[in-house]
């Protein structure tokens, strides 16, 4: 199965990979040969968890290029009063009388602690291509769903949270 990214997503998973090579693995190598040179290699903690870090990088490096030859890219654009990807939602849940807002996303950036809601989840697919005012019914399963209202949409894009993984 092929993971949907947008091309923002490859652009933010290629800087990442830059970092991971330019700046991380020279600095990773470094604190392994530091390490090493600390002497007997049998009882050296610090050179085991170096090593440990530097394949971590490495295994996300690969992660990541793979990630991204099999993508297959959809486009993040939608039309100006309709919920898309990359848009900030707030609705209102009439169950619990409460407003919450999330950011719809791809979902390999998904994260619904931090309000990131893939397009992949219930909450995601119900809302996607709807308008504000809309009420849409968000199928957690063929037992539960429940009613949600869209109070706003906010099509300004801001990347400052989308900064760059580090582990």
């Amino acid at each position: 199965m092929f993971d949907e990214l947008t091309k923002s997503d490859i652009a933010k998973m290629e800087k990442e990979i830059e970092y991971r090579k330019l700046v991380l693995r020279k600095e990773l190598i470094a604190a392994v040969k530091e390490a090493r040179a600390q002497g007997d290699l049998s009882e050296n903690f610090e050179y085991y968890a170096a090593k440990r870090e530097k394949n971590q990088n490495e295994s996300r490096i690969r992660y990541l290029e793979r990630m991204i030859k099999t993508a297959h890219i959809i486009s993040d654009d939608s039309k100006e009063d309709e919920v898309g990807i990359n848009n900030r939602v707030t609705i209102y849940l009439p169950e619990d009388d409460e407003e919450e807002t999330y950011r719809i996303i791809t979902t390999i950036r998904g994260n619904s602690l931090a309000g990131l809601i893939s397009i992949d989840s219930p909450l995601g697919k119900a809302l996607l291509g709807h308008k504000v005012g809309d009420e849409v019914m968000v199928e957690v399963n063929e037992n539960y769903s429940y009613p949600v209202v869209i109070r706003m949409i906010d099509k300004s894009i801001d990347d400052t949270e989308d900064t760059i993984r580090k582990f």
